[in-house]
């Protein structure tokens, strides 16, 4: 019988261990791989389905009863009642300015002056042909008086029979054309006339005067400066009648213009002064239409108190016109009209299980709920779920809106708006 080596022995069960260790590896493996997924399956579920408390709340507004004040608003910048341009008719240098701006001037009261000495000797040119007509009158009239004694020393001849009849026509024609150089004589008197009041009346307009009571918004000439009053007279001065009383020049909206009219109140703001509002009164809203850009607006006049003269023109205004103020109404929040719930609000978590939430879906509108045929509607909750009430509104001041018709009452609570909620 043979004997096994001590070592040989020694190296079979070193080996026998090293099987059995990577035998357990692998089992230890092999379950690892079996359980990961199911694990991993569970530790989404748990971080990605939320909880039965997660979904949405509602923000709610309650429906009072108060006043209604309805307002349109309006841009536009503030104007004299009365501006005036004032030019020249006459062309010159300018020779004196006498006033400047801001001074205030009284009708009739001169602004500058030209210098009128071409103007003078035009007069002067015109008077002298004044005098040379009337004097071709006086020697028109003489030849009358010759020619009639002429005309009438012929007929006695011609009854006498000393004179023939040719000498006699001869007479008369004489006659008559005297007379006639006598009219056209006058007539160049009358046109001497005109041009020498054409030309007074130039030198008396060479002193440039104002036309009104008032105040110097511009002066646009200077001390011998050189105006023509050519095809369009040049503008030297312009004047404010009263800026004690001014008018604001506002564009309103064709959607608003229905609702405005002549004597309603207003309040208005300026940059210049931003904490504080000036009254105004509409006085007039003008037919014609103004279109920029699309827009249709219609130009709009307020009446303006400026006796404090604070306001200047020019300044950009805004205006808040007063069209309608209403007393003890129920009112309802704008936001609440508008609002609609998301179809479905307030499930906690899709249906389809586990592997629904998992696994990719194709995209689902979000259809909300169509609205009502006829007039507006609110959504109030009942029972936890969002209802739909049907009303009839009225005026609107852009946050408030009134109730005509309806089941709202003071104090009822309607959805404004949604807010997602999680854990």
């Amino acid at each position: 019988m043979s004997q096994t080596p001590v070592g040989n022995e020694e190296d079979l069960s070193l080996v026998l261990s090293r099987e059995r260790k990577a035998s357990a590896r692998r089992r230890w493996l092999f379950w690892l791989s079996a359980l990961a997924p199911p694990a991993l399956i569970a530790a989404a579920a748990v971080v990605l389905v939320p909880g039965q408390e997660n979904g949405v709340r509602f923000e709610t507004e309650k429906v009072r009863r108060g006043d209604l004040v309805v307002r349109v608003t309006a841009t536009g910048t503030l104007e004299p009642v009365n501006q005036v341009q004032v030019g020249t008719e006459v062309s010159g240098t300018i020779e004196s300015v006498a006033v400047d701006y801001n001074d205030r001037v009284s009708a009739g009261g001169v602004l500058a002056r030209l210098d009128t000495d071409q103007l003078e000797a035009r007069l002067r040119q015109s008077q002298a042909a004044l005098a040379l007509a009337k004097a071709r009158v006086l020697e028109a009239q003489a030849t009358v008086t010759e020619t009639s004694h002429r005309l009438r020393r012929t007929t006695d001849l011609i009854t006498r029979k000393l004179a023939s009849p040719e000498e006699l026509d001869t007479a008369s024609a004489s006659s008559a054309r005297a007379e006639a150089a006598v009219a056209v004589a006058q007539a160049q008197v009358d046109q001497a006339q005109a041009q020498v009041d054409s030309d007074r009346r130039a030198v008396e307009k060479a002193v440039i005067r104002s036309p009104i009571d008032g105040i110097v918004l511009e002066r646009k000439v200077e001390p011998g400066q050189t105006v023509a009053a050519s095809l369009q007279t040049p503008v030297l001065f312009t004047l404010a009648e009263n800026l004690a009383q001014m008018q604001l020049h506002v564009d309103v909206d064709e959607a608003d213009v229905g609702r405005v009219e002549e004597g309603q109140g207003a309040q208005f703001t300026v940059d210049g002064y931003p904490d504080q509002s000036f009254p105004a009164r509409i006085e007039q809203v003008r037919f014609a239409p103004s279109t920029v850009e699309g827009v249709v607006t219609y130009e709009t006049l307020l009446s303006v108190d400026n006796s404090a003269l604070l306001l200047r023109p020019g300044m950009t205004a805004t205006a808040e016109i007063l069209v309608e103020r209403l007393e003890d109404v129920v009112l309802v929040l704008n936001a609440a009209l508008r609002f609609t719930p998301p179809a479905k609000a307030g499930t906690a978590r899709p249906s389809g299980g586990l592997v629904s939430m998992l696994l990719p879906r194709p995209p689902r509108d979000e259809k909300r709920v169509p609205d009502a045929d006829h007039g507006a509607r609110v959504w109030v909750t009942r029972d936890g779920t969002p209802t739909a009430v049907s009303i009839r509104t009225g005026a609107s001041d852009g946050v408030w809106t009134r109730v005509l018709e309806g089941p709202l009452e003071p104090g009822m609570e309607v959805l404004v708006d949604t807010v997602s909620t999680g854990r």
